[in-house]
């Protein structure tokens, strides 16, 4: 069975669906409408409520012994977001897919196996940090001194111009890299080039 990468869920947008097994059945259901705007917003809860921050443990309320259901992750996310599911196909397994969504716009994404738990977290917020202070946005340069023994290529044709490091505090913890690079899209591009790129995304996986 062809693996659908993961990453073609935010980068090339792709619709989520079993074509073969589910037919033209629509795999994406939303739990709070259809438009762009979190009602939970609104609630006085949520004023003063602290950030979500990402650790080796996961990020919020959300780790590894979280079921992949919305009630839980909506619980665990501190309702933040506007929640719609979907499934995958990987080697062959069937995946949920749990994406957290903020002004029409994908702010996070879960996976884990179907009827499972999280297993891994995809985070596009501008507002979430680790909490070693971490964002998006951040330079290389702030980060690391040099890409070796932390960095390696996406390897994946859909994340071209992406470089992927492990966080110096945790392998639970990457961070994708983007900017520009006239080089050869199947090498790693070099640290002078590499200091100025930017966090474009924080991924957490179980282990």
């Amino acid at each position: 069975m062809k693996r659908y990468s993961i990453f073609n869920l935010f980068f090339k947008k792709r619709i989520m669906a079993l074509s073969g097994l589910i037919g033209s059945s629509l795999l994406l259901t939303a739990c709070a409408g259809t438009s762009g705007f979190s009602w939970s917003s609104l609630s006085p809860s949520n004023w003063f409520s602290h950030a979500l921050e990402v650790s080796e443990l996961g990020i919020g309320g959300v780790n590894k012994q979280t079921d992949m259901n919305l009630s839980a992750i909506k619980q665990g996310l501190d309702n933040r977001y506007r929640l719609r599911s979907g499934m995958e196909i990987k080697n062959g397994k069937l995946f949920s897919v749990v994406q957290g969504m903020e002004a029409g716009q994908v702010r996070i994404e879960l996976s884990g196996q179907n009827h499972g738990k999280v297993d891994k977290i995809i985070i596009l917020d501008e507002k979430v940090k680790t909490i070693w202070g971490t964002k998006i946005g951040m330079p290389f340069s702030t980060v690391y001194d040099k890409a070796y023994g932390s960095c390696h290529h996406s390897g994946d044709s859909t994340m071209q111009q992406k470089v992927i490091c492990v966080a110096p505090q945790s392998r639970n913890i990457s961070y994708v890299f983007t900017g520009i690079w006239n080089g050869s899209e199947e090498l790693m591009p070099p640290d002078d080039v590499l200091r100025t790129w930017k966090v474009s995304g924080i991924i957490w996986k179980a282990k």
